[in-house]
């Protein structure tokens, strides 16, 4: 989605509203299984004496996978928005700064950005998920397997020093 924003390029105090939906296919992680519905984005663009201030919020809801256990689960993520906005061709070297292509703003590709940089590098079904036996696979989350944890060889004199102590 693409905004042309020359009426608030030269009127400093002046603002343009914005509601889109994302378009899915460049969201997808590998943990994040499907979207319920695609993200959906509102907010404003506001010229603050001469700097465009792009700020608003993403929803979105999707099926995951958690990272540890490999459970399916579902979540919901509501990230907010704040972006500066650029028509001066020396800002484009500030990553921290989304340029214009005259007076175009790719609004899509500015908020698939925010959307991905602010989703999380791990997706867990909850933050104190045990995940999976490494022996037998069996999902900790649901109580101990049996399983008999191996001591690690190079680790094993210290255990006989414990073994000692008892």
């Amino acid at each position: 989605m693409r905004l042309n924003l020359c009426e608030i390029i030269e009127m400093p105090g002046s603002s343009l509203p914005f509601k889109c939906e994302l378009e899915t296919e460049r969201l997808i992680a590998p943990a994040i299984k499907s979207f319920v519905s695609p993200p959906s984005a509102e907010g404003i663009i506001r010229n603050s004496a001469g700097v465009l201030m792009l700020t608003g919020t993403i929803r979105a809801e999707m099926f995951c996978i958690c990272d540890r256990c490999s459970a399916e689960f579902h979540c919901e993520k509501e990230i907010p928005l704040e972006a500066k906005i650029s028509a001066h061709p020396s800002d484009e070297d500030d990553p921290e700064v989304f340029p214009l292509d005259g007076n175009w703003l790719d609004l899509g590709d500015l908020l698939e950005t925010c959307f991905i940089l602010s989703t999380e590098s791990k997706f867990l079904c909850r933050e104190d998920c045990a995940g999976l036996c490494p022996i037998c696979g069996k999902n900790l989350g649901d109580g101990p397997c049996g399983c008999k944890k191996e001591i690690d060889p190079r680790l094993a004199v210290l255990g006989q020093l414990l073994d000692k102590k008892n």
